[in-house]
């Protein structure tokens, strides 16, 4: 049985690939449930109240069901019920529809997050535009945005921290992320099996990025104190 030290490299090698998948997931949301989360919050927002009784019921949906179950349901669902595996069997199907069913997940959070931000801006401000002259959009992008982003970073990046760890729930339709390369080797992988330590290397991976994105967070949130 190899020692220790002769299996170390062959672990590490696993797990950075298996969180760079973990990092691409995490990326991708972002950039997906981000402007996806604040057109949802203009949506709850509209005049058209069909539109925004639609939409609320929705984010009740989500917010109101396990992210696990819709991981399941986006990516069997299309085999399954209609008979056309859309994703398909590969590792790159598998994260379309992770990224797919996380996106959708996080922009139902962050559109609350963005619709307590907007009612946090006094409606005198906006009243105060409309009399300049401005439009809506205009009073929206050039006075409420700043000011929204100071009111909701805190609790976005509660929920950014939280996206971190919840990519390992995307184990759950087989995506090879960092905890399911950790797991693997209780099973068995590339020789070694029955082995439990790679799991606390894996738990290293997640406190390290979670600490850096920590840092980074409290720094923007510092640089928005002129706000206050």
């Amino acid at each position: 049985m190899d020692s220790f030290w002769d299996q170390l490299p062959v672990v590490l090698n696993a797990l950075n690939i298996g969180f760079l998948q973990t990092l691409k997931l995490f990326f991708v949301t972002l950039v997906g449930a981000l402007p996806l989360g604040l057109l949802i919050s203009v949506g709850t927002r509209s005049g058209f109240a069909p539109l925004r009784a639609v939409l609320k019921i929705f984010i009740w949906i989500i917010r109101g069901t396990p992210l696990m179950i819709q991981l399941l349901i986006i990516y069997y669902f299309p085999g399954l019920v209609l008979g056309n595996a859309i994703w398909g069997g590969d590792e790159t199907g598998r994260f379309i529809a992770s990224a797919v069913a996380f996106v959708i997940n996080y922009a139902c959070y962050f559109s609350e997050i963005f619709r307590g931000g907007i009612e946090s801006i006094p409606v005198g401000q906006e009243e105060a535009g409309l009399v300049l002259g401005l439009s809506r959009s205009q009073i929206f992008f050039r006075i409420k945005l700043l000011q929204m982003i100071k009111h909701i970073l805190p609790p976005m990046s509660n929920e950014i921290l939280t996206l971190v760890k919840d990519t390992s729930l995307a184990r759950i339709i087989a995506l090879q992320e960092v905890i399911w390369a950790g797991q693997a080797f209780m099973k068995g992988s590339q020789g070694i099996s029955g082995a439990i330590w790679p799991l606390f290397f894996s738990a290293l991976y997640y406190l390290i990025f979670n600490g850096i994105l920590t840092v980074l967070l409290g720094k923007a949130e510092k640089k928005l104190n002129y706000f206050k």
